[in-house]
């Protein structure tokens, strides 16, 4: 954990960084590095999210939800 940086404060800064596909990913990334993951819900939250992946990871079409579940991308 970073110190004096919260939960919805990362997950923002992991979805800036290009390696996740995924907002779930983010979430995994969070439980990984001690984050309560919990507050990170509702449909604005989740589609801010969603909309930094995209931009971070231009690839990224958005179009179909992976299945197998939090990895972040190779690079």
């Amino acid at each position: 954990m970073k110190p004096n940086v919260n939960s919805l404060e990362r997950a923002f800064e992991l979805a800036r960084t290009g390696a996740f596909e995924t907002v779930d990913d983010i979430k995994g990334q969070l439980h990984r590095e001690g984050y309560s993951f919990t507050s990170i819900i509702g449909k604005h939250l989740s589609a801010q999210l969603r909309e930094l992946i995209r931009l971070a990871h231009p690839g990224l079409t958005g179009a179909a939800p992976r299945s197998s579940g939090g990895r972040a991308i190779s690079k």
